[in-house]
């Protein structure tokens, strides 16, 4: 319950309104090891605490790596945070992406958004683990070009044998790639949809459709994980905000299954 003090590294700008915060361990804090899909509260001292998914390496416990929007007081407070500063830090928490259990299967990374973010650390594990897969593919789509999240890195994964296939719903004149909804971007991925197992994460109207169109071409549902992100306040189970049906996204997820989120995704309003 009691947030440890890390520092500050660098706070890199990815969009206009989200930064990349790394840490690095101050005090008595710690190297952190966390799996994939998991997050920490992160404390802005005066403003508040904030859950926020993890989307560094997996690999590397001597750093945390947080993307952050700017969209509240307390996110707002973590992304004016400059090299040197505090911040608080609770975890890891939550389940994770059971990626390193799909060895021999491929992959399907479908992100909408900041959504990358959580999904992030699956690619950092894929790459550190290349040879235990088959096929990767990553469908990855934003509002516009200027929302899209580590452009500058999708070069260097597609040399490594990761299938990058980007869309946008609203396109300048000179944009080459893809325009459309991220479901579009299904037809043009390789991959085995009976050997596929598929990672979703982004609006919860993206992950819904990207699941059932996934499902209609063969996907196993069993072999969809989708990530619920919504109304986390306190990380262990105790205020409630975060319940949904009963599951209490903050300790049975982030991530499940789409079986087991189906019933719930799909209710209005719920």
């Amino acid at each position: 319950m009691l947030p440890e003090a890390w520092i500050v590294r660098e706070n890199l700008r990815e969009t206009e309104d989200v930064v990349t915060l790394v840490l690095e361990p101050g005090g008595s804090a710690a190297p952190t090891a966390f799996a994939p899909g998991q997050f920490n509260m992160l404390y802005a001292f005066g403003a508040g605490e904030v859950p926020i998914s993890m989307s560094g390496d997996p690999g590397d416990p001597t750093k945390l790596v947080h993307t952050i929007r700017d969209v509240g007081p307390v996110t707002a407070a973590l992304c004016r945070l400059q090299p040197g500063e505090l911040v608080g830090v609770r975890g890891p928490f939550g389940s994770h992406w059971p990626v390193a259990d799909q060895q021999g299967r491929d992959i399907v990374i479908a992100a909408g958004g900041i959504g990358l973010a959580p999904l992030r650390p699956v690619v950092h594990h894929v790459l550190r683990h290349r040879g235990d897969y088959d096929d990767v593919v990553l469908l990855y789509g934003a509002r516009r070009p200027s929302e899209l999240l580590f452009t500058g890195e999708f070069e260097s994964w597609r040399q490594s044998d990761i299938q990058v296939v980007v869309t946008v719903d609203h396109a300048p004149a000179d944009w080459t790639e893809h325009v459309g909804v991220v479901t579009t971007l299904i037809r043009h991925g390789k991959f085995e949809t009976e050997q596929a197992s598929a990672f979703l994460c982004g609006p919860e109207v993206m992950m819904r459709f990207t699941a059932a169109e996934l499902e209609s071409k063969g996907v196993s549902p069993d072999k969809t994980w989708i990530s619920m992100e919504r109304n986390m306040k306190c990380a262990v189970g105790f205020c409630g905000h975060c319940q949904l049906g009963t599951e209490f996204i903050c300790m049975d997820g982030p991530v499940f299954t789409w079986p087991r989120m189906r019933n719930l995704i799909t209710v209005r309003e719920l």
